[in-house]
């Protein structure tokens, strides 16, 4: 079996994706999800200018060889571009292999650890009394944990809060917007979110929040300190990662378990995190961390420390790589668990899926491979609409983290 095409599929139904599907010439096909929020034709161009000539002729069976291939070869390694790539064309391999063998993708991974994959929701809200409401949704639904977050009284806008009703989607059409941030009022005012979540809730559903890289160390220490009577799940990438040793300095001031790496690339990127056991939660991405076959080396690493996988899995990454991941979940021995957002009915007709959800918890399915199509027909009718995640300012006007 050889490879004799490779076509790059970019759409937009409810947001932009990009879908790598690696063709054999015995019409076996796989897909893969090469979607980087905001920079989606960077990773489209790489792979249609740079990868996709490449795999013509070879063994689509030869995946260790073929990752190896295109991250020494490239001699420019890593990095979200190269990495988003290389995930795209690793899923697809993979997807292709499960095909031929005709084994859902957890079967080839090595079976089932869990019977079922636990997930975590988004409940969001303008002010407490809303976030409430979302939260109070979520229970009903059967969601076992949820991750809450929320307005921050005099503050514009805040991350993770919807702007209306609906699903929220950090990226803007056209225009990069710049939302203005405080950590003084942030810190002041969420631990009385969390506090009102366990008065009206309890403690039986985990809880869990997204800090999205705005403290400083000594900050992240002060928040994890003052929240640990409401028993976070995990206080989620609470400073930027580039310096692991500060994680050191939250370490001595906490113990509010600590999730880190959606926007990992690699192993080398949570090396001394998770060797000096500074984080529990590993959260890089099958599409954005090298596919199936680099994810499976991170999370083997991590369980030599006990840290365990939560990985990420937001809108803007497409129904494929949510298919792969849940297989992926299934199968990994230290999971912990996995973000589950949801998508757009539109999203969801353009990607057929075998994934189930019930009662917060969910299965890939038994399809062969990892069990999400597209419908090239139909996301044809969705062109490219150019949108750009926001950045954030102080409120003096200094660039912040987003």
């Amino acid at each position: 079996m050889k490879i004799v095409r490779a076509d790059v599929i970019v759409t937009c139904p409810g947001r932009n994706f990009v879908t790598l599907k690696v063709v054999t010439d015995e019409g076996v096909y796989g897909i893969g999800d090469a979607t980087l929020n905001g920079r989606e034709l960077a990773v489209a161009s790489y792979l249609r200018d740079h990868v996709c000539p490449l795999l013509i002729g070879r063994d689509p069976g030869r995946i260790e060889d073929i990752w190896q291939f295109l991250y020494k070869g490239a001699y420019w390694r890593r990095g979200p571009v190269t990495m988003t790539a290389i995930a795209a064309v690793d899923v697809a391999l993979w997807d292709i292999l499960g095909k031929v063998a005709n084994l859902p993708l957890y079967k080839l991974l090595g079976g089932a650890s869990r019977e079922s994959v636990m997930v975590y929701g988004h409940a969001t809200g303008r002010d407490i009394p809303e976030a409430l409401d979302r939260y109070a949704e979520h229970v009903e639904q059967g969601y076992q944990a949820i991750r809450i977050q929320c307005g921050v009284p005099n503050m514009r806008s805040v991350y993770g809060v919807s702007k209306g009703n609906g699903m929220y989607e950090p990226a803007t059409k056209g225009v990069v917007e710049e939302q203005t941030w405080s950590s003084e009022k942030y810190l002041d005012f969420v631990p009385k979110l969390f506090e009102a979540v366990r008065d009206k809730f309890g403690f039986d559903t985990h809880l869990l929040h997204d800090v999205h890289h705005r403290l400083t160390p000594i900050e992240a220490g002060r928040l994890g300190k003052s929240v640990e009577p409401y028993r976070l799940f995990w206080m989620e990438d609470p400073t930027p990662a580039e310096n692991q040793g500060g994680f050191r300095l939250i370490r001595q001031h906490t113990v509010t378990p600590i999730a880190v790496g959606e926007v990992f690339n690699s192993i080398w990127d949570c090396k001394q995190l998770i060797e000096e056991q500074l984080i529990d939660y590993i959260r890089a991405t099958l599409t954005h961390a090298g596919g199936i076959t680099h994810l499976k080396r991170i999370a083997d690493f991590a369980s030599l420390y006990q840290v365990r996988t939560g990985c990420h899995g937001p809108s803007d990454l497409s129904p494929v790589c949510m298919g792969a991941a849940l297989h992926f979940d299934l199968w990994v021995p230290n999971f912990g668990v996995q973000e589950y957002m949801g998508f757009p009915k539109e999203a969801l007709d353009v990607f057929p899926h075998a994934w189930t959800f019930e009662r917060g918890l969910m299965h890939p399915g038994e399809a062969p491979g990892h069990g999400v199509d597209i419908d090239e027909e139909l996301a044809a009718r969705y062109p490219y609409d150019p949108a750009y995640l926001p950045v954030a300012r102080l409120e003096d006007g200094t660039l912040w983290n987003w």
